[in-house]
């Protein structure tokens, strides 16, 4: 039976009661999604070296930059744990499957399932996206101002993914931002370190074999892809947590009080296939509610809590229209008035 809108959310544990029933994890089915995605990996990183004109080449390379996002969908949940039903198989297939997007699986691993799925939208707590105070914004010096309004901006989320996650938070952190040290950290990024340096050899290869420039296949198969890699996944983090109606807090009693699995994120809806070709991971109210559903089980997952939840979730058809609203109006955040506002303080419309 649905809850009525009035009444209060009910109990986390309750909720992940609901999806149980669709939780389940299937080894062959994941095996065959990462073997696909390896596929669709080698042949667009083939084509970009390989086909025979410049365009086709450059094709080739975005294509290949969206397959890696593919693969790091699949990582994400292994690193859940919630990919297959064996933990030591998931480790292994998580640091496969990130390698592409050079990401250190242990890293990802604290940054992403200790802090953002445990403090998803407290402030000072979870560092994805977090938006500044007006006051805060304005005590920055003005490089860092203009910093917040590119990243803000719409158009440029790769560059915040690439510089403040993956350059400062995962590869080679500093202790300010990573006071833990441990072993696997260090293992982590030299590992992906490697894949980059090998990345590179062998193109160095082939534009020597195919008599081509190496800075053109550079660009076109390692350049580019993780261009399109990090726009990807900068757009996917920044439109999960940034919606006029969803809400960040500065207090933790306010934060826990809210029901923050449920109304920290947004359901993007999309057409003609694009949710399946992203692995479903704009279901995201049902991957917060609970990690464990694989994303194989996402679909039913969310249509569950949408149905149990009616009114509390928010669903957001997905338009450039709205995307650049939300990137015009959502600049800073009154922790006061609990809303989004731009850069001058007014409230989002």
């Amino acid at each position: 039976m649905p809850v009525h809108p009035l009444d209060p959310i009910p109990h986390r544990k309750i909720i992940r009661s609901w999806l149980a029933p669709v939780s389940r994890k299937n080894t062959a089915w994941a095996l065959s999604l990462v073997a696909l995605d390896l596929i669709l990996f080698t042949v667009t990183l083939a084509g970009a070296v390989l086909l025979p004109h410049p365009v086709l080449q450059l094709l080739a390379g975005v294509l290949a930059g969206l397959v890696i996002g593919r693969l790091f969908i699949l990582g994400h949940d292994a690193c859940h744990q919630s990919f297959t039903p064996h933990r030591r198989l998931n480790r292994w297939l998580g640091r496969l499957v990130f390698m592409p997007s050079l990401t250190p699986y242990s890293l990802w691993d604290v940054g992403h399932n200790v802090v953002h799925h445990g403090y998803t939208n407290l402030r000072a707590f979870d560092f994805v996206w977090q938006p500044l105070s007006l006051e805060d914004y304005r005590n920055l010096p003005a490089w860092r101002q203009l910093s917040e309004r590119v990243y803000r901006s719409g158009w440029a989320p790769g560059l915040y993914y690439a510089l403040e996650i993956w350059w400062k938070r995962m590869y080679f952190p500093s202790r300010k931002i990573m006071p833990t040290r441990r072993g696997i950290f260090t293992t982590d990024c030299v590992l992906v370190t490697a894949v980059a340096i090998a990345w590179i050899l062998a193109l160095a290869y082939a534009a020597s074999a195919t008599g081509q420039s190496l800075p053109w296949l550079l660009l076109t198969a390692f350049v580019l892809p993780l261009f399109v890699w990090n726009a990807l996944i900068g757009f996917v983090v920044y439109v999960h947590h940034t919606h006029a109606s969803v809400a960040w807090y500065d207090k933790k009693a306010d934060w826990s009080a809210a029901s923050p699995f449920v109304s920290t994120t947004v359901h993007l809806t999309f057409g003609a296939g694009l949710s399946t070709a992203l692995h479903h991971i704009m279901e995201h109210t049902a991957h917060h509610v609970d990690m464990g559903v694989p994303l194989y089980r996402l679909k039913r997952a969310q249509a569950l809590l949408e149905e149990k939840l009616p009114g509390r979730i928010v669903v957001q058809p997905f338009s450039w229209a709205w995307y650049f609203r939300t990137a015009r109006q959502c600049k800073l955040y009154d922790f006061e008035r609990q809303c989004w506002t731009d850069f001058a303080g007014r409230q989002a419309g």
